[in-house]
């Protein structure tokens, strides 16, 4: 919380903003003590868990920079954070392995804390004008899942581990993370931004076929 405050102070931002931070942490620190139990066997939080954690912290001091309007100095502050976020994906899965520490609760929390860095992505993405609003579509497809499989059950069933679903995942970030640097102009921001977008629909569009079929 400590970290979040300081860092929000830093890049210039309002109180409100720290406060944003804040509230997102928060929230996650009550969801991550609420599935502990799923960490079962393992005792201790591990390392692998603790780069996650340093990546939501991440994230959720990108959620300061939401409502905070369009100056390039933003943006090259959250394309920088960002891009330390998007380069400590998959560091977690790989520590996991070697110290055979993998465990439901950890694959959750990663792909969790990878939902919302999409979301956050596109929504900066919109609001640093690099991209019209269709570019939500990737940041809410994740969640807009959820809801469907609450309305449709033959739809929450588990999917089997896919090469092509962690790849679209790691493309979606770096594409989107890509999309909101002001290095980027438009109207390249948008193709980039098209680009996450379209990849992501297409490999829904794959594992929803999948879950119906079956």
């Amino acid at each position: 919380m400590a970290l979040l405050l300081a860092a929000t102070v830093a890049l210039g931002l309002t109180p409100r903003a720290g406060l944003q931070a804040l509230l997102v942490a928060a929230a996650g620190a009550a969801l991550l003590w609420h599935g502990l139990p799923a960490h079962a066997p393992h005792e201790r939080f591990g390392a692998a868990n603790q780069v996650t954690l340093l990546r939501a912290v991440l994230v959720a001091l990108l959620v300061a920079g939401v409502g905070a309007g369009a100056a390039v100095t933003l943006a090259l502050a959250v394309t920088l954070v960002a891009g330390v976020a998007a380069l400590l994906d998959g560091l977690d899965g790989w520590v996991a392995r070697r110290l055979d520490s993998a465990s439901a609760y950890g694959a959750r929390f990663d792909m969790e804390t990878d939902a919302l860095f999409v979301l956050v992505l596109s929504v900066l993405a919109l609001q640093l004008q690099k991209a019209g609003p269709w570019v939500l579509v990737s940041g809410l497809l994740r969640y807009g899942f959820v809801l469907a499989t609450r309305i449709w059950p033959r739809l929450d069933r588990p999917l089997a581990p896919s090469e092509r679903r962690r790849a679209v995942a790691a493309l979606q970030m770096v594409l989107l993370v890509a999309a909101i640097s002001p290095l980027l102009p438009r109207p390249f921001s948008d193709l980039t931004a098209a680009v996450a977008v379209g990849t992501l629909v297409a490999s829904f569009a794959v594992d929803l076929h999948t879950l119906w079929r079956s």
